[in-house]
């Protein structure tokens, strides 16, 4: 068993710690606090080709795989969430679902420019009233000739408003199945379609330099074709996504968690108290010691999700065990970083307060974690 990164592997890591440090760290401020979306960081993000790290190269892809993507997140994570946020709902979220589920006319239409930056795509899944319980769907579809004919609404979605947003996926009820139940289906919404509409951006406690809105849908009309997947297996194609996305939400967690601990030791050491550095006394010590084991553990949780993934091995329980401790890690630490930069951790200008505002989210997107722990004591066999 070998914990060590591939070479490109690191080189992807130390090319990403890089870029975040020197073109995402001297901006974000501004945009975290003028609620605007970094286009110039998602343009560069796109000409690193990061948006199109675990597609295959016939697509426009860069060949990597999944586990590149999340050292990617974790990187960016390190010095700010928005921008880890983008890029893992682009991916993961966003051109995965057309990737993995697509004809290959749709992916010939929608990858090359998903997976290059120039274009966002949204994943319309959580409803006002259906968050956790996602079979609760209330939007519905009717396919009316060659078209489907959409009425509901969708909320909480990212990357789904932008300048630059090409898409949306929309999961709907298409019918009932022999059982009485929901058949769930999946569609593609192209922006600017009449009847999808857009609302205004959420006023959110974090992750303010993101893109959220809440879409409704008002006898919107899509082609027939733009069904993605199977008729009624819309359901099932999202709870595999979201799985694999649990594990990159994991990598952004352990990035913001690390984040923290890097700004708590430049503090520690350039703090004065009482005639020394703060990072002398012990309190602070272990402080930062228990977290960076924290960090530590949450890291090696992704890490083996990921590569049971990669494998072809079954991952769901590896995957939310990793969202679910890396998230609480995440908040943690930042609870802790602010703690050791007292009165300055309140205040916007130092990131502890970005990372702050930022990781309780973690606990609640793409999976509360309440619902990790079911998911981890149903695979138990409880």
């Amino acid at each position: 068993m070998d914990f060590r990164l591939s070479e490109e592997h690191e080189a992807l890591r130390e090319s990403v710690r890089d870029f975040a440090r020197e073109a995402v760290a001297p901006v974000i401020a501004e945009h975290y606090e003028r609620h605007t979306f970094p286009y110039e960081i998602v343009r560069q993000m796109g000409k690193m080709g990061l948006f199109g790290l675990p597609f295959p190269e016939e697509h426009g892809g860069m060949g990597g795989d999944y586990f590149a993507l999340c050292l990617a997140l974790e990187e960016l994570a390190r010095v700010d969430s928005s921008v880890a946020i983008t890029l893992e709902a682009a991916v993961s979220l966003g051109a995965m679902p057309i990737f993995r589920f697509g004809t290959a006319e749709q992916k010939a239409r929608w990858l090359p420019k998903l997976l290059s930056g120039e274009a966002l795509a949204g994943f319309g899944l959580t409803e006002p009233g259906t968050g956790s319980d996602a079979g609760g769907t209330q939007t519905r579809a009717v396919l009316d000739g060659d078209e489907w004919v959409i009425n509901g609404s969708k909320a909480f979605i990212t990357n789904s408003g932008t300048d630059i947003t090409a898409l949306v996926t929309v999961t709907a009820v298409t019918g009932t199945n022999p059982d009485g139940s929901k058949e769930l289906s999946t569609i593609i919404v192209p922006s600017g379609t009449p009847g999808f509409t857009v609302a205004p951006g959420y006023s959110k406690v974090g992750w303010n330099a993101s893109d959220t809105h809440e879409l409704t849908f008002d006898d919107c009309r899509v082609p027939a074709g733009n069904l993605l997947g199977e008729r009624g297996r819309g359901f099932a194609q999202f709870l595999r996504i979201l799985d694999e996305g649990r594990i990159a939400i994991a990598a952004l967690a352990v990035g913001l968690a690390q984040g923290c601990v890097d700004e708590s030791l430049k503090y520690a050491k350039e703090r004065q108290a009482f005639g020394q550095p703060i990072g002398n006394y012990q309190a602070i010590q272990f402080k930062i010691a228990d977290m960076e084991l924290k960090a530590h553990t949450a890291r090696l949780a992704y890490h083996d999700a990921a590569a049971r993934m990669l494998a072809g091995e079954p991952f769901k329980r590896q995957a939310a065990i990793a969202k679910l401790h890396a998230s609480t890690v995440a908040v943690d630490n930042a609870r802790e970083a602010t703690q050791i930069h007292g009165g300055y951790g309140f205040m916007n200008e130092y990131p502890v307060a970005r990372f702050w505002r930022d990781s309780k989210i973690l606990e609640i997107g793409e999976g509360t974690s309440e619902v990790q722990r079911m998911i981890i004591a149903r695979d138990l066999g409880l």
